[in-house]
């Protein structure tokens, strides 16, 4: 008799399950899908290759049958699991409860092919209780679920793979485009046009200051003469009043005579009235509302939350993190109402359990919702002790959520004072607001964050001194205010989450990825938290709604999603779906090829100006490189971080003219006699010394953070140059140590160790000494978020980070870094582990640093034929360049479909092969050619 096998997807999942089942079984993992539709031209079978669809990866001549590949990394793990089921009596597959999780199993079984019994096990939780009974309940593979994640695959394929190459040919090489990936792009568009075509408006009130028997309160001016006094809401985008509303509209003088006019009048109290709120908790978390209240309550993306939770959840602390229900279990309300009863007391708990239901489109209810794991709840000290910090923060986000949930309301007033002041035609109204909580209820535990800062002032508690009608206040002090309307906010992360979701647009667990992909492509990028997109997303947007509108429509994305459910629920024919799809005069084939011959590249690649002044001449155009203005024969750059809302005409019309202009020369330098120039530039101000000659560069230096252009005099620009700046020797390790300004702003370095120099000192002044207590200090690493934070190193007491680097996963303590061993899972990595790594590469000496070895390496490749050295050869720059044309077939062979997040990671590997470093070598020497530079930073057009 063999032992039974249980397979599962992640290796931290396999131990987890392992510890509850003991010995009568083996666990294994199958590390996420084991496999998938090929991502490259090298893994395509040779039966499909020369076929018209092999691209594709898809049969669209034989009913879109999927060409499904075992990709080389995941060849060694299957056949692993397929010796260690040889030995097995019984094969369970214990992947999730979802449409991923069923396509794993049955690629496993489709590929494994086992000859004993084979049973699906599904839990929401992974507990001993929640294991031993989906083992005393196993069921059937719900082929209803496989097809609907392998129909909405086979989709997601076509689309990403039919119309990217239509975005490589009329804008730009290397885009992307996606069935969510787009429309998320285009909700992003629409917000910051609506951001540029806004038109503020001015409008002026007064706060005025009364003093009462029982205290001081403030009130608002609210109406003048009988007349209401405009607030922001009675304006329109264009800054004119709404149609059919009769306000007052104070400017600056009329306001500033009314608060002078009404200073030391006395004010008489007209109404008071209070009335009892009624605050209610809000539901547990779902997927989607996880990943909104962590990004605006811990600052986090949602990647770094679904990648936390998927470790939560694989450990045993919280239920399975995908889902789109709010209903919790009996076990799970038992579980809270006891711990409320027991921590917070009787009051704290309504008379009967709170149920939920999901308001949001399409839900799915098959799970609970996102809660603490188990029939009793483990406290927030054991998870603080046990887990890591990331780890640590979201289980009590989740825990205190889940709690409030079934917690008693909070109890208010509310209560309004108006005042008036003044007589006749100046007669002043004055309102106050107050709100008093008189009981916190579900307060004590949660309260749920905004994604408006106004409203969470609005929540805060604000008592009003008790006053009654008649009684005469003192007014102190009237203060005049001017106000602006602002323009829509732009979308955070959370709050594009949250209309994804609202609209019925993708799925929940596929969120982080999509704002993975927006942000890797370059339709977007951060400023803060809000994602601003680029004007290459402007450019795509505008294309796919001018002639592919269906594509972007926000009701259509959402249809498909309605019948990808219906798929899923065994209600709806796979293939008709496909057929419509893709197939006859309103599908996606013949569509494309209509669109082609209509698209004009330069039509599509200009995108006016909006505004007063603005000409048909001057645009912004969408180049090869990015993006740039064009006006005539002129061209000027436009820096990268500027949000379009910010290109109004007068700053392109200032950028062409410094363009026309030319540099500004600032003086010569004593040194070498050449001249000092202040230029401008893609990324932004900087100096040069000199012109360029030939193929030499002439120096350069960027600007330091927080100056101006027109703070750069001779100088200042002769500091600048001079970085970077030797400051002497390390005393201790005889290393040489230097000041310098790179991407990320100032910083100090010593051998291959750096730090950034923090604000208020100076890298033009900064000393020795100075610099080796920064170069002492742990790293912080901008614009980079930890994949897990894993607590204190046992041995030393320095907090083990564990961070994503360009070679892999490594784990570092601010002193050394250790790559993380192929073998082993990122997420799975324990604290001691991660000690041991770190000790076993302190032990190792250490490495004088990659780049020093690949260049050692270039020149064997061009000296070890005889014909390097033939003059005619080695003077060929051109042949130098080949390399770039090599990687052509890199951006053609596959784009980007929207991935699920299980499949996240299998791009990832297949985007870095091996190859890619040829061509880096060989274009090493022209490094210096500024242009060129910019094609090494677009995104790899790969799945």
């Amino acid at each position: 008799m063999g032992t039974p096998l249980v397979i599962v997807e992640s290796p931290a999942k396999a131990r987890t399950i392992e510890k509850f089942l003991g010995s009568g079984y083996r666990v294994a993992a199958s590390v996420g899908h084991i496999r998938d539709l090929p991502s490259k031209a090298s893994e395509i079978p040779a039966s499909a290759k020369g076929k018209s669809w092999a691209r594709l990866g898809v049969d669209v001549e034989n009913d879109f049958k999927p060409l499904y590949v075992v990709p080389p990394e995941k060849k060694a793990q299957v056949q692993k699991l397929k010796e260690l089921l040889a030995t097995a009596d019984a094969l369970y597959l214990a992947t999730d409860e979802d449409r991923e999780g069923e396509s794993i199993s049955w690629h496993l079984l489709d590929v494994l092919k086992p000859k004993v019994p084979v049973h699906r096990l599904v839990f929401h939780e992974i507990t001993r209780e929640a294991i031993q009974g989906a083992l005393r309940n196993p069921r059937e593979l719900d082929t209803a679920l496989v097809k609907a994640q392998e129909t909405r695959r086979v989709v997601d394929r076509l689309y990403g793979y039919e119309v990217s190459p239509l975005l490589w040919r009329k804008i730009r090489p290397k885009l992307s485009a996606g069935r969510v990936q787009s429309v998320a792009v285009r909700l992003l568009v629409e917000r910051e046009r609506a951001r540029i075509a806004f038109r503020s408006a001015s409008w002026w009130d007064a706060l005025g200051h009364f003093a009462a028997r029982t205290g001081t309160l403030e009130a608002e001016l609210a109406e003048v003469g009988g007349r209401p006094v405009a607030k922001g809401r009675d304006f329109n985008s264009e800054g004119r009043l709404l149609p059919g509303v009769k306000v007052l509209v104070l400017d600056e003088a009329r306001a500033t005579a009314l608060a002078e006019a009404l200073k030391g009048q006395p004010a008489t109290v007209k109404e008071v009235e209070s009335r009892p709120t009624t605050d209610r908790p809000a539901p547990p978390f779902t997927t989607s509302t996880l990943q909104q209240e962590a990004n605006r309550k811990l600052r986090w993306t949602a990647r770094r939350t679904m990648t936390t939770a998927q470790r939560l959840y694989e450990t045993g602390w919280i239920t399975y993190m995908r889902t789109d229900s709010t209903t919790l279990s009996e076990e799970a309300i038992r579980a809270a109402r006891s711990l409320i009863a027991r921590q917070y007391g009787d009051e704290y708990l309504p008379p009967s359990p709170r149920q939920y239901k999901s308001k949001v489109k399409n839900a799915q209810e098959a799970h609970e919702a996102v809660r603490p794991a188990g029939t009793t709840f483990r406290s927030l000290d054991e998870a603080r002790r046990e887990l890591d910090d990331d780890q640590a923060r979201l289980f009590e986000l989740i825990w205190k959520r889940t709690v409030a949930s079934q917690m008693a309301d909070a109890k208010g007033s509310a209560s309004t004072v108006r005042i008036e002041v003044g007589r006749g035609e100046d007669t002043s109204a004055f309102v106050a607001t107050g709100k008093t909580i008189l009981f916190p209820g579900y307060r004590r535990a949660y309260v749920e964050g905004s994604d408006n800062p106004d409203a969470d002032l609005a929540d805060q508690e604000r008592i009003l001194p008790a006053v009654k009608v008649g009684e005469v206040l003192q007014t102190t002090q009237v203060q005049a205010r001017g106000h602006e309307t602002r323009p829509p906010a732009r979308l955070t992360e959370a709050s594009l989450v949250k209309e994804l979701e609202q609209r019925g647009i993708g799925r929940p667990s596929t969120y982080a990825s999509i704002i993975d992909t927006i942000l890797r492509r370059e339709y977007v990028f951060k400023k803060a938290s809000a994602l601003v997109p680029t004007f290459t997303a402007f450019a795509v947007t505008g294309m796919l709604e001018q002639h592919l509108a269906w594509l972007v429509d926000y009701d259509f994305t959402a249809r498909m999603e309605e019948q990808l459910d219906e798929i899923a629920r065994g209600e709806a024919d796979s293939l008709s779906h496909l057929r419509r799809f893709y197939e006859g005069e309103q599908g996606l084939h013949q569509r494309l090829a209509e669109a082609e011959g209509s698209i004009d590249p330069r039509v599509v690649c200009s995108i006016a100006l909006m505004g007063e002044g603005a000409d048909a001449e001057t645009v912004v155009r969408i180049g090869r490189f990015g993006p740039f203005l064009a006006s005539g024969e002129l061209r000027a750059d436009i820096p990268d971080d500027l949000p379009p809302d910010e290109l109004t005409v007068a700053l392109a019309q200032e950028l062409i003219g410094r363009r026309r202009e030319g540099p500004a020369e600032l003086g010569l330098d004593p040194v070498s006699g050449l001249a000092v120039y202040r230029m401008n530039g893609r990324f932004g101000p900087y100096v040069q010394l000199g012109q360029a000659e030939g193929s030499d560069k002439p120096r350069r230096a960027s600007l330091l953070p927080g100056m101006t252009e027109a703070e750069i005099d001779l100088g200042l620009a002769l500091q600048l140059l001079s970085l970077p700046r030797t400051l002497g020797l390390d005393p201790e390790t005889g290393e040489e140590v230097v000041a310098t300004n790179g991407r990320f702003g100032p910083y100090v370095k010593r051998g291959t160790t750096s730090r950034s120099i923090p604000a208020g000192a100076s890298v033009l002044e900064i000393g020795l000494e100075e610099a080796r207590r920064l170069l002492a200090t742990p790293p912080s690493r901008r614009g980079q978020e930890p994949l897990r934070t894993m607590g204190p190193d046992p041995r030393t007491g320095r907090t083990l980070v564990l961070m994503k680097g360009r070679f892999g996963p490594y784990v570092t303590d601010g002193e050394t870094n250790a790559s993380l061993p192929k073998s082993v899972d990122p997420l799975s990595l324990e604290l001691a582990a991660a000690s041991e790594l770190i000790l076993a590469r302190e032990g190792q000496p250490k490495k004088p640093g990659r780049t020093p070895a690949r260049k050692a390496a270039a020149p064997k490749k061009a000296a070890a034929p005889k014909k390097a050295a033939a003059p005619k050869k080695a003077a060929a720059p051109k042949k130098a360049a080949a390399p770039k044309k090599a990687a052509a077939p890199k951006k053609a062979a596959v784009p980007t479909d929207d991935a699920t997040p299980k499949k996240a990671a299998a791009p990832k590997k297949a985007a870095a092969p091996k190859k890619a470093a040829a061509p880096k070598k060989a274009a090493a020497p022209k490094k210096a050619a500024a242009p060129k530079k910019r094609a090494a930073a677009e995104p790899l057009a790969s799945d």
